[in-house]
């Protein structure tokens, strides 16, 4: 009987702790609203973006492919060669200079037609999200935006203690988000920047 009891007891405090854990906001500091703006940089190329590559009057040798998972493409008289973490003007003015052993003063054109971007410049999302997904970081991109682009959470989201984790300085940090309060209340005071790298943790409610 005493047992009994005993057990029922903690079963009543285990039941409360856990209500007020559900009731609490995230345990992390708030994320900043605003995150100080670098400089705009031209885009860089990462694997799985789709490359249009044309060659002023040859034609034959213009192509589009996409950038292999070692970073690399082959073109028209041009195999392996490094395209990752360089900008389109880059990458052109490499493949004009392969080219020159075949073409005379060769001219080429990059053009980025599918996005997916370098590792450390995606924003990644998991957790409870209804499409958990890495995106590519674009420039002014806010936590709304992120939402949007995965659609929003499940039902069985802990949105409100939800946590982004961020490297500044070469430190790993990590700030708390509000997504019920900015989704399913409309607060957008709850809206926050989002930086290249950003991992949101989107976590499962107790209940």
């Amino acid at each position: 009987m005493k047992n009994s009891k005993f057990l029922g007891i903690v079963g009543v405090a285990v039941a409360l702790g856990l209500s007020v854990l559900a009731g609490c906001s995230s345990a992390f500091p708030p994320a900043p609203t605003a995150v100080p703006k670098t400089a705009q940089m031209e885009y860089i190329i990462g694997p799985g973006d789709l490359l249009n590559i044309q060659v002023w009057r040859n034609p034959e040798v213009s192509t589009s492919i996409p950038v292999r998972p070692d970073g690399k493409v082959s073109t028209p008289l041009v195999e392996d060669l490094v395209a990752a973490n360089k900008t389109p003007s880059h990458l052109a003015r490499d493949i004009e200079k392969a080219l020159s052993k075949y073409i005379q003063d060769p001219i080429v054109t990059v053009m980025v037609t599918g996005f997916v971007g370098p590792y450390d410049s995606q924003v990644r999302v998991i957790g409870q999200a209804t499409k958990p997904q890495a995106l590519q970081y674009r420039d002014k991109m806010t936590l709304m935006d992120v939402m949007i682009a995965v659609g929003g959470i499940t039902d069985f989201a802990a949105g409100n203690k939800a946590s982004i984790v961020r490297m500044e300085n070469g430190k790993q940090q990590q700030f708390g988000v509000r997504l019920e309060s900015l989704i399913r209340d409309g607060d957008i005071s709850a809206n926050v920047d989002m930086l290249p790298g950003d991992v949101l943790i989107i976590p499962e409610s107790f209940f």
